[in-house]
């Protein structure tokens, strides 16, 4: 199942693509080798890919479940996540952003596995939970080529033939880790109430 939106864009997109393939990297733009990585999600990739180059500019609807898994997440927890994967972990795969949710590829099996895990988990019940989408579902990519800020777009956009995708184990670790670092976070500023009027404040933080 691929779904292709209309769009008109008359240029040779894997000519552009390849041509950035052999300049500077860009994070959120992506390459000819993540294109054809994502059309391989179809029984038809050449197909998929024929149709994407008519329709560079257009976001795509893509089966999960077998190249690649999708957890959906809040935003601001999604963004916690990718710092912990990215500042203490092996990093992240590709990354997107659609209708206000956060798009993080993963692994296959990690749909079916992730709630489980969370469930079992210390502190899985601070984790604002996911939308797990694998197998039976589908999700929009965002185009080739967009045309502005709105509509879907990556953040992390697939460049090689063959992304590295973290599976549930690795997820479940950036969720907690997201978690401890929002309640470390909100006990530091905790313990300093807010000052009365007119009170002398010192800042003790930095006393030795």
């Amino acid at each position: 199942m691929t779904t292709w939106l209309r769009d008109e864009t008359p240029h040779d997109i894997f000519r552009f693509l390849r041509e950035g393939d052999e300049g500077r990297h860009q994070t959120a733009r992506v390459t000819a080798a993540g294109a054809a990585w994502l059309a391989s999600a179809v029984k038809d990739g050449h197909a998929a890919l024929e149709r994407w180059k008519a329709r560079p500019a257009s976001p795509a609807v893509l089966p999960c479940g077998s190249l690649f898994d999708v957890v959906n997440v809040d935003p601001v927890f999604g963004r916690r996540m990718l710092d912990r994967l990215w500042e203490e972990g092996p990093g992240s795969g590709p990354v997107a952003v659609h209708r206000g949710r956060m798009l993080l590829f993963a692994a296959p099996g990690t749909a079916q596995r992730l709630p489980a895990l969370l469930d079992w988990e210390e502190w899985g019940d601070a984790v604002p939970r996911p939308l797990c989408l694998g197998v039976g579902d589908a999700v929009t990519v965002p185009p080739l080529a967009p045309a502005g800020t709105a509509g879907p777009r990556w953040l992390v956009a697939p460049d090689t033939r063959h992304p590295w995708l973290p599976g549930p184990e690795v997820v479940l670790w950036a969720c907690v880790r997201a978690v401890r670092a929002a309640s470390a976070a909100d006990v530091r500023v905790s313990i300093f109430p807010p000052a009365g009027p007119g009170a002398n404040v010192y800042d003790v933080s930095r006393r030795r």
